[in-house]
């Protein structure tokens, strides 16, 4: 392993992914995969399993809480805000530009063309990172059983936070033993503000929300437009942002902010929705190694893992149905595919680029 203590390693690396993580938490994990397993050695394929289920079991954007976790194990405090500041970053400025934008003209720029490449391509980046994820997530038959069910509780449509901790319990009870198993309760501190509400607001939102970026959106509509409080054609342009812009999907409540009150509320609204990731992962993280020696939570964890592979998986199946609908698409697919297998250190950011542009030169024919 390379040597610990890399801040300005951890700083370069998470302000390039934050430019140019397109796709998705599942995706941008694949992509914090091949750079910081693969390619830099600065842990094995089973501590970066560990810490995926640890994320799962959190409330949260994944990818957000991913760069955290690497960030602390890397660097301690210091690389826990450095990687966070850094991956967060460059999508709250180019969404508060966009936010700008579009308060004073009323429109978002057309970029369709270039969001129908990304999708496509997107999945051979999540399927080659789940590969060797999946070799050691499924030591055993038993975990081989538990992944199946939870993928085909995952393609019924059950959430995948009663998905982990299922696999979890399942895999725990298999050792017979569930006593001295206590769940760890974790609580965001509270913080007083001016604008107490809508930091409240959105300081919820990434307290409880588990899910994909599609889910939060739902909180929001509940939390914001059912309240009155934004319009549902300003939360659909915002979900528009989130799809073209890199890094986390949650950088879409910059805008939101912006829209409400400005760039002060953009500020707040971006500060509450990620404050408890970092809150989570500073508390959690140091748990994770002592899951793993502890028999019981050592059984726990494999179970999540196993659960990680199997909505990996499953993320990939969603996608391909969702995206893979004409013969444009196909072709992005296979074509990301032959590069990503066939030629697995190119970096996984060109492929995700190329299909965007691939995307926009396809729909020329058309």
């Amino acid at each position: 392993m390379a040597e610990k203590k890399d801040v300005p390693g951890l700083f370069r690396l998470f302000l390039r992914l934050g430019l140019t993580a397109f796709g998705g938490p599942a995706a941008h994990i694949a992509m914090m995969q091949r750079e910081v397993v693969d390619k830099r050695k600065w842990m094995d394929h089973t501590q970066f399993l560990d810490l995926i289920g640890a994320t799962n079991l959190i409330p949260g954007p994944n990818s957000t809480e991913m760069a955290i976790h690497i960030g602390q194990e890397r660097a301690g405090w210091k690389g826990l805000l450095v990687a966070g500041a850094c991956f967060i970053g460059p999508a709250v400025v180019i969404t508060g530009v966009i936010a700008w934008l579009y308060q004073r003209y009323g429109q978002l720029p057309q970029v369709s063309a270039f969001i129908f490449g990304i999708k496509p391509a997107i999945i051979p980046v999540i399927l080659a990172a789940g590969l060797p994820l999946a070799k050691r997530a499924l030591k055993d038959a038993w975990l081989w059983v538990i992944a199946v069910a939870a993928l085909a509780a995952g393609l019924a449509g059950v959430n995948e936070i009663y998905v982990m901790f299922g696999a979890g319990l399942v895999a725990l009870a298999r050792t017979r033993s569930l006593q001295g198993f206590v769940p760890l309760l974790l609580q965001a501190p509270a913080l007083v503000v001016s604008n107490a509400r809508i930091f409240f607001s959105f300081l919820k939102i990434g307290a409880i929300l588990y899910g994909s970026g599609y889910v939060l959106f739902a909180f929001l509509d509940s939390e914001l437009v059912a309240k009155g409080l934004l319009s549902r054609k300003v939360l659909i342009d915002a979900i528009a942002v989130g799809q073209f812009t890199p890094g986390p999907v949650f950088s879409s409540v910059t805008f939101i902010g912006w829209q409400m009150g400005g760039w002060k509320t953009a500020a707040l609204a971006t500060l509450a929705i990620f404050l408890p990731s970092f809150v989570f992962v500073a508390l959690s993280h140091p748990l994770v190694p002592r899951m793993r020696r502890s028999r019981l939570f050592s059984a726990f964890l494999d179970g999540v893992n196993a659960a990680s592979v199997a909505i990996i998986l499953t993320v990939c199946i969603d996608f391909g149905r969702a995206t893979i609908t004409d013969w444009r698409a196909w072709v992005i697919a296979v074509a990301s595919a032959a590069v990503v297998f066939g030629f697995p250190k190119v970096n996984s950011a060109f492929v995700i680029l190329g299909g965007a542009v691939a995307g926009y030169l396809l729909h020329l024919v058309n």
